[in-house]
């Protein structure tokens, strides 16, 4: 017999052998592509909940972004009361720090318009008038941020406003300027003071005979307001003189004349009131100017501003004729004090009198009568401990 075909081979398996009609389009066929466009989906857990960005973009509705505004609209209504709260609480000192920021806060939101100026000069206003000095050490920064912040929006007041805003500023400003640390800031500040000093006229004997009267009766004030009786002004009845020497107006009737006689009666009054508040707003600037001076030479002891304020100060006696007598005479001791300390620096005295010296030469003087053992010094409290270190 033959040899058996199938000696050495596995038993049969129990699975039948696949069919030939199964086989053959295995063996011809090529080899298949297979097409991975589609993801094989996840298994997730039922219980997370799917995310909005997972779902159908057809279904979902369109995301609203969350925004804050950043500024507030206030009514003019609610500017002008906050002014008015404010000009009543800046008067006084305690509160005077927290009004002022209050009032700058309404400047930089551009709430200071031409609606709303007058009650803002209130506002002001109400600042200059405190029971507590715009110099004062404990609100000098308050005030100096306040009209430093104010001259941003100057041109929302009218011309009687600004020019006491002028004033209100050499005051707050300048004046605050000159109690600084910095030397630039220092000669600043004195530079601006001597503009201010050559733009002024100079006076003139009625300023003089205003003042003399001012300071006789303390509690007479002048009128603010521009307001000027013309009742019994001698400058109208100088005028009535020239327009009718011989008084003969009265004898033709005429409503042209009547006309004529009101439009110039308003053109005198008018000419009055400018220059009644020229006169105002000069003798406001000369005491603040003086004001200025007065700081400035008490601050003499300090080195680095002597020389500026030498400077200043002899710019104010040049321009002497510029102020009133009383202020002349003022000015005039000024310069007579700071000359004299001048020549003290000169002779290389101090302004107290006594002779300057350096920190060497102070040192020198202290240790030149004491007696100090090589020994002895070594040690933070005099003892030996380094005696045999030493040798």
């Amino acid at each position: 017999m033959a040899d058996d075909l199938f000696e050495g081979l596995p038993p049969p398996s129990a699975n039948p052998p696949p069919s030939t009609e199964q086989q053959e389009p295995l063996l011809n066929s090529k080899p298949a592509v297979v097409e991975c466009d589609a993801p094989i989906p996840v298994l997730k857990s039922a219980l997370k909940r799917p995310k909005p960005n997972e779902s159908n973009p057809e279904d979902t509705a369109p995301e609203k972004k969350l925004r804050f505004k950043t500024s507030t609209d206030v009514s003019e209504k609610q500017v002008i009361e906050a002014m008015q709260k404010i000009a009543s609480h800046i008067k006084t000192p305690a509160k005077f720090a927290k009004a002022s920021k209050l009032a700058i806060q309404l400047i930089q939101a551009g709430n200071v318009k031409l609606e709303t100026s007058d009650h803002f000069f209130a506002v002001l206003e109400a600042a200059m008038t405190s029971s507590i000095s715009c110099t004062d050490a404990s609100v000098r920064a308050d005030y100096h941020a306040l009209f430093s912040a104010a001259n941003d929006v100057s041109e929302c007041l009218n011309k009687k406003q600004k020019n006491q805003f002028t004033t209100w500023t050499i005051m707050a400003v300048l004046a605050n300027d000159l109690f600084t640390d910095d030397s630039f800031v220092f000669s600043k500040a004195a530079s601006r003071i001597k503009e201010i000093i050559s733009n002024l006229p100079i006076a003139t004997e009625d300023d003089d005979i205003e003042e003399a009267a001012a300071l006789k009766d303390e509690t007479e004030t002048a009128n603010e307001d521009g307001e000027l009786k013309t009742e019994n002004s001698p400058v109208e009845e100088t005028s009535k003189q020239e327009s009718d020497p011989f008084g003969l107006d009265a004898l033709i009737p005429s409503t042209a004349k009547k006309g004529e006689k009101s439009k110039g009666k308003k053109d005198a009054t008018t000419k009055i009131k400018d220059e009644e508040e020229t006169k105002r707003v000069l003798k406001s600037h000369r005491v603040a100017l003086i004001t200025c001076l007065e700081i400035a030479a008490r601050r003499y002891k300090i080195p680095w501003c002597q020389t500026v304020i030498d400077i200043l100060v002899k710019h104010a006696f040049d321009n002497v004729s510029r102020f009133t007598s009383l202020q002349r005479d003022a000015i005039e001791k000024l310069w007579a004090s700071i000359r004299e300390q001048h020549a003290r620096r000169k002779q290389g005295k101090s302004v107290s009198g006594k002779l300057d010296v350096n920190g060497f030469e102070w040192l020198q003087q202290k240790y030149a009568g004491e007696k100090i053992s090589i020994r002895r010094a070594v040690g933070g409290s005099g003892a030996r401990r380094a005696q045999q270190w030493l040798g």
